[in-house]
């Protein structure tokens, strides 16, 4: 059975989340246009690839919008994601940069703590995430005033308060468009709108990161749990969604 056999179940209200997204959407990209003809846009989608980034990837090509789509490629993710961001850069009218983690800091990390840091501590899988993702972020997010991301509400309890607009960080601000859609609300847009997809959803991977750093989950497990399944509930997060004080907080305490 296909992830969209089985969650593709809209809520009462999906219509109305659906303009939400997207008046939001192309608000954003008026509010952020680029400076000057044939500059870049201000304003960019973090595209993982994952279910909900691939609803905002159509949104942003169906409509036509001056936004632009990023994807950060760590060097271990799963074949089947790989092989969708092929197929996305093939099929996108907007065109997709691709972020990759800088080669040396990679083999100095993987030389001196192993290919299976992360499973080690909290500390080496986060500096692992740091290499290979929050490095990578900082250059697509570069020149941006603005970030997309697919962040939803009722992706884990970290995330249950995220807002459509959130303005927490003083130098870029992040939108949400998602973050009142449901589970079934994605899939349903997934499946009326034809939306390509990672075929592992359909392996019960809601959520898809690094290979060795993601499992399939079990009927009745959070949506999250299949993510860094060794560490704690409270550690659950590579960094790129936790807002500046959280980070501080972590540091202080990792010091």
């Amino acid at each position: 059975m296909s992830a969209i056999d089985l969650h593709a179940r809209p809520s009462a209200s999906f219509a109305a989340k659906l303009a939400q997204t997207i008046e939001l959407l192309q608000q954003a990209a008026l509010d952020y246009a680029p400076t000057a003809p044939g500059a870049a846009p201000r304003i960019t989608l973090a595209c993982s690839l994952g279910a909900e980034d691939m609803v905002l990837a159509h949104l942003v090509n169906q409509l036509q919008l001056n936004i632009g789509i990023f994807v950060l490629e760590t060097g271990q993710l799963h074949p089947e994601t790989l092989a969708l961001l092929e197929r996305l850069k093939t099929s996108s009218r907007t065109p997709v940069e691709v972020f990759t983690p800088a080669t040396e800091a990679v083999v100095q990390f993987v030389s001196r703590e192993g290919k299976d840091a992360m499973y080690k501590s909290i500390t080496l899988r986060k500096a692992c995430c740091n290499i290979r993702k929050m490095e990578p972020l900082s250059r697509a997010l570069a020149g941006k005033d603005a970030w997309i991301t697919g962040l939803r509400r009722e992706q884990s309890g970290a995330r249950a308060e995220v807002p459509l607009i959130d303005t927490s960080d003083s130098k870029i601000t992040k939108l949400n468009p998602l973050a009142d859609w449901t589970w079934g609300d994605v899939w349903y847009f997934i499946a009326i709108n034809h939306v390509d997809y990672n075929p592992l959803h359909d392996q019960f991977y809601p959520s898809i990161g690094c290979a060795p750093c993601t499992r399939a989950i079990s009927l009745g497990e959070d949506f999250r749990a299949g993510r860094w399944w060794w560490e704690d509930e409270t550690a659950k997060e590579c960094g790129l969604h936790v807002k500046a004080e959280s980070m501080t907080n972590q540091q202080e305490v990792s010091a």
